[in-house]
């Protein structure tokens, strides 16, 4: 009996992307479902690097809590820092002075440019392009020993204290700090100028992981991801906090809407924050001393709440805290990262492409993974404290 026709059974192969591999820097579980080269689902996992952050923070003092949610991400820490104490500042009513909001600033945008210049550098990593990852990582030295300088400390600052900074700089300081900054523009032209024009990475990236405008408003996405599917969305705009009302910066967007559009906008912001430091540099008031004497800081905390937001490396950060106004303890410590958003609910995005690309779609989303890791669920009748994955979480799920 002749076969007339064939019929193709398509073979769907589920394969971990994590939680430990080379082309994942934390530790996260992508379960990738293709069928052949093709990726039809992905499921994200998360859970593996739980800390218990929040309560921690509700375990401790407010002032306490400024050295812990710094720990919360080893790359954006005084964003972090930032966050939480300006929500302190607003239980308290305090205002720091124009020079440590300019300080405040400074020390930020530095940590955006070094944020920037390492998920560019794994990118290349990802692509196979390991001479240009080396050269990004070297160069991003410079703005390490900046923020050296300026903090004290080149990854974990502790630079933020309730009505200001915990050090001032001098001129000399100013100096070093410029003349880095000054080194490392031409620099970062190079490598803008190297993902336009290189076929290693153009040919990786364009047309890979693209984003319209509608998909980055349903799923909540946030920071450079929405940025670079032309959403103009920044808390540093919209806000306007500490000295970013005196400070004039760009937006940047553009209209690629893929994983290349990503990376660039990521290049212009580092771009754009080093002329908003060398401006501060430039500019910096002169209307006191912006360390206040933390012996004379306030020891009770008045009972309210307090919710702040802050233009991150990956988006935007909130923090929200609230002080039943009986001791020296929060009542409640909430955080949203920018990677929640983003890492959360992005599965989509992988769907259609090859596994070869899987790597540089998450690359491109910035992923910190150590910044989600910190729900905790507690079991009010059984007294039990339970560790859910955030996955679960958003999902609505227990």
């Amino acid at each position: 009996m002749a076969i007339d026709k064939v019929v193709e059974i398509p073979i769907t192969v589920e394969i971990p992307v994590g939680p430990q591999h080379p082309a994942v820097h934390e530790p996260i579980l992508l379960k990738v479902y293709a069928d052949g080269e093709e990726v039809v689902k992905v499921e994200v996992n998360t859970g593996y690097n739980h800390r218990g952050i929040e309560k921690l923070c509700e375990k401790n003092t407010f002032y306490k809590g400024i050295f812990i949610v710094g720990r919360i991400c080893g790359i954006c820490n005084t964003v972090h820092a930032n966050c939480y104490i300006r929500a302190l500042e607003q239980l308290l009513d305090i205002t720091p002075n124009r020079r440590a909001k300019y300080l405040r600033v400074l020390a930020m945008e530095l940590e955006r440019i070094h944020s920037h210049l390492i998920i560019n550098a794994i990118m290349a990593e990802m692509v196979g392009f390991d001479t240009l990852f080396m050269q990004i990582m070297l160069d991003r030295e410079r703005v390490m020993k900046a923020k050296e300088i300026l903090t004290g400390g080149r990854v974990l600052a502790d630079y933020m204290m309730v009505g200001g900074v915990r050090r001032d700089i001098d001129d000399t300081k100013r100096e070093r700090i410029k003349d880095l900054l000054l080194r490392l523009r031409p620099r970062i032209e190079y490598y803008k100028k190297v993902f336009e024009e290189d076929e290693t990475i153009t040919k990786r990236l364009m047309g890979v992981g693209v984003l319209r405008p509608s998909d980055v408003t349903s799923h909540g996405l946030i920071g450079p991801v929405a940025r670079a599917s032309n959403i103009g969305i920044d808390c540093r705009a919209s806000d306007r906090y500490d000295a970013y009302d005196e400070l004039q910066f760009r937006v940047i967007t553009r209209s690629e809407k893929d994983s290349w559009a990503r990376m660039m906008v990521r290049w212009d912001e580092a771009l754009e924050s080093l002329e908003m430091c060398l401006n501060i540099l430039e500019n910096l008031p002169n209307d006191g001393n912006p360390v206040p004497d933390e012996r004379r800081l306030p020891r009770k905390f008045p009972e309210g709440e307090a919710f702040t937001r802050v233009e991150a490396p990956r988006g935007e950060l909130t923090y929200y805290v609230m002080s039943d106004g009986k001791g020296m303890n929060p009542y409640r410590v909430k955080v949203r990262t920018p990677s929640f958003n983003n890492i959360i609910n992005s599965a989509f995005m992988y769907v259609g492409h090859s596994l070869a690309d899987v790597p540089v779609v998450l690359a491109s989303l910035d992923p910190c993974i150590s910044c989600m890791e910190r729900a905790v669920v507690i079991d009010l009748e059984k007294g039990v404290v339970n560790r859910v994955p955030l996955k679960v979480l958003a999902g609505g799920k227990r």
